[in-house]
This record gives structure tokens, sequence and C-alpha cells, in this order.
């Protein structure tokens, strides 16, 4: 059975052990500083940190903005399919008010219906199309700097490799 909390419970109410936090912190702390040497991290070069991270943010401000271009395209073609379909309405309405015969009438309420079906068809389409560009657009500036990730990784570690033993050697 799950313990619930008490306010008046006196363990809800114990307050926090100040010396123990500190001397957590100052242990983190001594740690830390154990990689620094001379303010330089002797496992760690910075600039090379800052600059990956800075392609990092650059490749997802790039899918960000393939991926708004392709929401706007879309809207954008939304609107005009939104247009195009006011416009079609007004063309049949206008049209079954021309028309003689019921049957006239049937008839062309049928053909418009087919042709507004396969139209709307079409759009959806084209409309999945865009959206699938745009998120491969996306997706390939992410996955290309992934893989850019992994070689960066491995050429820095393999410089660090070679350059240990000649570090020794002298």
């Amino acid at each position: 059975m799950a313990k619930t909390t008490n306010f008046f419970d006196p363990e809800f109410l114990k307050t926090p052990d100040i010396a123990q936090w500190q001397s957590e912190f100052n242990r983190m702390f001594t740690d830390f500083s154990k990689f620094w040497t001379n303010g330089r991290a002797s496992t760690l070069d910075a600039n090379w940190l800052l600059t990956f991270q800075r392609k990092n943010i650059e490749a997802l401000t790039a899918a960000n903005q393939r991926a708004f271009e392709g929401v706007q395209a879309i809207a954008k073609r939304q609107v005009e399919i939104a247009r195009a379909a006011a416009e079609e309405m007004s063309k049949a309405t206008k049209e079954f008010t021309a028309a003689g015969s019921t049957e006239d009438k049937l008839a062309k309420q049928a053909d418009v219906a087919k042709e507004s079906f396969e139209t709307a068809v079409a759009n959806l389409e084209e409309l999945a199309s865009l959206a699938q560009k745009s998120q491969t657009e996306a997706f390939e500036v992410i996955r290309k700097r992934v893989v850019d990730n992994f070689d960066e990784m491995r050429a820095a570690l393999e410089t660090k490799h070679v350059s240990t033993p000649a570090k020794k050697a002298a």
C-alpha cells in the first residue's frame, strides 16, 4: 500500500540537513575541479565542445525553418483550395438553378459531386505530398547532423588517443 503524505507527519516537517547537502556539494565540486588544470580541462576541449553544440543548434534551426516553410506552404495551398472550392460551389449553384428538368438537375448534381470528390482526393494527395516533402527535408538536416556528430566525435577521440602517447614519449 502506498504511503500517503500527511502534513502533520513529523517526517514531512523535518528540516533538511543543510550540512549534509553542503558536504555533498563540496565533494562533487572537488571531483569536478579535478578535471581542470590551469583553467583548462585536461580531457575536454571547450572550444571544440562549443563548436560542436553550435553546429547542433544551427542544424535544429535549419530543420525548424524547413518545417515552418512547409507549414506555410501547406497553409497557403489550403487557402487556395478553399478559394477554388468556394468558386466551384458558386458556379455549381448557378448551374443548378439554370438547369431545366429535375432529371437534368440530378444528373448535374451527380457530375458535380463526382468532380468535387475527385478534386478533394487530388487536393489531399497534394497536401500530403507537401507535408511529406517538408518533413523529409527537416529530417534530412537532422540526419546529416547526427552522422556528422558521430564523425566529429570519432575524430576528436582519435586525436586524443594519438596525441596521448606522444605526450608521454616527450
